[in-house]
């Protein structure tokens, strides 16, 4: 599988009033990226683990894995959008950790689609401490793009937004979180976030950077 390293001119400016403070880093973030996904796909296929009275060891598994690469902050964070500058530290924790079980409601039945599937990484796109690994994933059941976007922290490449087949899971959160705190107001956000009342049908409204 060939990789590609290309180096836009200006492909993250619009997050360069937002850059953490990073230490050197010595792997790409394609390497990143293609580690968790092997990772990932080795506890998919472990056959032991496929059993049923194993189910939630599976889950916590990959739950694992994925908490290793994904900046669950930085993707919260990026899909409230706007109103995140205005929360206390307590308010954003609290919200962070709703997000989290969102993710975890709306996308857990669906990453058990991608076993055994084959991975080709296609490019990797970065400038600065901002990077985006465009990745497709094929297996019976599934053939998609799915791109990664990520940040440099502490020498880590972390994931902040996963654009499947061009939609961005966090442009289309933000969509939706504004609509309902425009309605509703945030605190009727937190609340619907309580009650599993918020449901984002990623594949029906492409976005755009």
């Amino acid at each position: 599988m060939a990789v590609l390293l290309v180096i836009p001119c200006s492909l993250w400016q619009a997050y360069a009033a937002d850059e953490p403070i990073t230490t050197p880093v010595t792997h790409s973030a394609t390497n990143a990226v293609k580690s968790t996904i092997t990772q990932l796909l080795r506890t998919l296929d472990d056959p032991a683990l496929k059993q049923p009275d194993r189910s939630d060891e599976r889950r916590q598994a990959i739950e694992r894995i994925i908490m290793q690469r994904v900046s669950y902050e930085e993707m919260a964070k990026r899909s409230l959008g706007t109103p995140w500058a205005e929360l206390p530290e307590t308010d954003r924790r609290e919200f962070v950790k709703l997000f989290v079980q969102l993710l975890r409601d709306n996308f857990a039945g669906r990453i058990s689609e991608h076993s055994a599937a084959a991975v080709s990484y296609l490019s990797e796109q970065q400038e600065a401490h901002f990077a985006e690994v465009k990745t497709h994933l094929k297996n019976p059941k599934v053939d998609t793009q799915v791109d990664f976007r990520l940040f440099l922290h502490s020498g880590e490449w972390l994931v902040y937004d996963v654009v499947v087949d061009g939609a961005s899971i966090v442009s289309n959160y933000r969509a939706q979180f504004t609509s309902i705190i425009r309605d509703v107001s945030y605190v009727g956000l937190v609340k619907k976030m309580k009650q599993n009342a918020v449901s984002v049908k990623f594949f029906e409204h492409p976005s755009t950077r």
